[in-house]
């Protein structure tokens, strides 16, 4: 019965009519669904149910990702919205291909090498320092990913999905323990802007569970682009408000917390938002077990260092091996890919380097270095282009900070497909909602290495003009004999790579249902001294896997939030979030199985 009011608050909202105090509310929260006839999973009830009615109602699987996202840009501010970017990867059924959108942010025309560099000592600035301020934003890409979706594959307009998320922010939605915790851990940041503290640190303190947090600045905001399109935004009011906001930093006469830093002005420019286009590169492809893989091309690393670890693993000798010797290969696997995404992989990579690191013959010269009884010492180096053996260059390694990311799987009842994963880079981007206008702004471009990182080498992932960072976003599309089996995704900074890798392999080589693999606990080499795993992961697997030769690292308490949807026998669904990490997920479908 929860689950039908909530669908049905949504039906009324549409049409203009009373509804209850947050649809989220009267919608249950299920982490997994299975049935037919459309299927969708988002971090958020709210995000569920809206994609979940436009399915009900006719829409395809686009319309209902981007439903679903305009109202995550709602419910799920600090890790979505029109202020930030993200990458689209879509399975048209009818044509039997994959499709991509990258809609990441980009820099400024004006940026150089150095953009990150203090100029009067010559050092990179702190993260927390570039983090909150002007210079951190990007060109946001996220309504250009919508608009070129929704016109390109979609049958329902997106001023559609933004009147009905506009309806969720007048509305309203309750804040539960995982916004808490977020708010709670940004609130120094928050404090510093009155627009943030106004809408997320009611009374200066984070909001207690329970608490309505209602936007009707996004609401407002949502209405505008919905009339005008998103020339508004990239060439109009919002836009002029944005840019504003970037050059003139609102700080707070009265911050509820102390700074360490100066809050620094940016540089982006009215040429900068107005020029700003979406691209459409080809998707990378691994074939995996008679698997065809698909993932996001750069500036995404995630398409070919998920893609080079899944080679790298059937390259190797696993098929009597044990969990734990699967493990071990899944661990040197990744460090290994990562080596060769920091040396190769930015915005700028050619396509021959990235059709190396994901061919089998590399894949060879990578896994002949994994020894089955002992750990490569880390961080080892990547493989060298035109090189044959096993010889790695010397090692180097950098990581990103990045954890403000959200993701949304979804399927229709036509076979097509969307895999969707969108972000502001920080929880709350770099601090600052847009004064009048509701939304938060990304960090984006400290995924910058702020120097370089590669020693003698070129770091492919230095600022440049106009430049998008490099990312670890994965959104993961895989087919068996050329019709869907998979999609998944996740946030989490750079162990994006490592969630989506470790589902993917949970679920094909460790015996692993989908719903188990999801919930499965998770460990992270991203070629650094230690393995951050979580406690569990650790307990179970740490003391044979430590006897190999693994170092782990301080433990994290949680590793990513994925959504994912399989593909089972006969037309069927199965929908999986995650059932307890970043406060639960939700999964739906369209017509349950009984």
């Amino acid at each position: 019965m929860r689950f039908l009011t909530a669908l049905a608050a949504l039906s009324l909202t549409t049409l203009g009519l009373a509804t209850p105090a947050s649809a989220s509310e009267a919608f249950e929260k299920t982490p997994t669904a299975q049935g037919y006839g459309g299927a969708i999973a988002t971090v958020d009830a709210t995000a569920t149910a809206a994609g979940l009615e436009v399915l009900r109602r006719g829409g395809n699987a686009v319309d209902a990702a981007v439903a679903a996202a305009a109202t995550l840009g709602v419910t799920e501010p600090f890790a979505s919205g029109i202020g930030g970017g993200g990458f689209f990867v879509y399975y048209d059924a009818r044509k039997r291909q994959v499709f991509t959108i990258d809609g990441r942010e980009a820099g400024p025309a004006t940026m150089t090498p150095a953009y990150f560099v203090n100029p009067a000592t010559g050092q990179p600035y702190a993260f927390d320092e570039a983090r909150v301020s002007g210079l951190s934003v990007g060109v946001p890409g996220t309504l250009a990913t919508w608009e070129s979706a929704a016109k390109q594959w979609g049958t329902r307009s997106l001023s559609g999905a933004l009147t009905d998320a506009a309806k969720v922010a007048d509305r309203g939605y309750t804040v539960d323990g995982e916004f808490r915790r977020q708010v709670t851990e940004n609130a120094a940041a928050f404090g510093q802007f009155d627009a943030t503290k106004a809408l997320y640190l009611p009374d200066g303190a984070p909001p207690a569970v329970g608490t309505t947090i209602r936007n009707p600045d996004l609401a407002a905001t949502y209405r505008l682009i919905a009339r005008q399109g998103t020339g508004a935004f990239y060439r109009g009011a919002v836009g002029a408000d944005l840019l504003k906001t970037v050059a003139h930093p609102a700080v707070s006469a009265t911050p509820s917390s102390p700074w360490a830093y100066p809050i620094r002005p940016g540089v982006l420019t009215a040429a900068d938002l107005a020029k700003y286009q979406v691209r459409h590169p080809g998707p990378t492809k691994a074939d995996y077990k008679g698997l065809s893989v698909y993932g996001m091309s750069t500036p995404s690393s995630g398409g070919s260092t998920v893609g080079e670890a899944l080679n790298i693993l059937e390259a190797s000798p696993l098929d009597s091996a044990t969990t734990v010797e699967k493990l071990h290969y899944y661990l040197e696997a990744s460090a290994l890919a990562f080596a060769d995404r920091g040396r190769y992989v930015g915005a700028y990579t050619p396509q021959s380097t990235l059709r190396t690191l994901l061919s089998d013959r590399w894949a060879g010269q990578r896994a002949c270095q994994i020894s089955p009884d002992k750990a490569l010492a880390k961080p080892v180096g990547p493989g060298i282009l035109g090189a044959s053996g096993c010889t790695p260059a010397p090692a180097t390694a950098a990581l990103d900070n990045g954890m403000s990311t959200t993701n949304l799987t979804v399927a229709d009842k036509w076979g097509n497909v969307v895999e969707y994963t969108l972000t502001l880079e920080q929880f709350g981007g770099n601090g600052m909602v847009v004064p009048g206008r509701g939304f938060m702004l990304n960090n984006e471009l400290t995924d910058f290495n702020f120097t370089g990182t590669q020693g003698t080498f070129d770091d492919p992932n230095l600022p440049g003009p106009g430049k998008r960072p490099r990312s670890s976003m994965s959104p993961t599309i895989v087919l068996k004999d050329g019709k869907p089996f998979l999609a998944v995704g996740a946030p989490g900074g750079s162990t994006i790579i490592t969630t989506v890798l470790q589902i993917i392999y949970g679920r094909t080589d460790l015996g692993l249902t989908l719903p188990q693999a999801l919930a499965a606990p998770r460990a992270a080499q991203r070629n650094t001294a230690g393995i951050q795993a979580e406690p569990a992961f650790h307990t179970t697997y740490g003391p044979a896997l430590t006897a190999l030769g693994h170092v782990f690292g301080a433990d994290a308490p949680e590793i990513g939030a994925a959504t994912a949807i399989e593909f089972t026998a006969h037309g069927g669904q199965l929908a999986v979030a995650e059932p307890v990490r970043r406060g639960s997920g939700s999964a739906a479908v369209v017509h349950p199985r009984d």
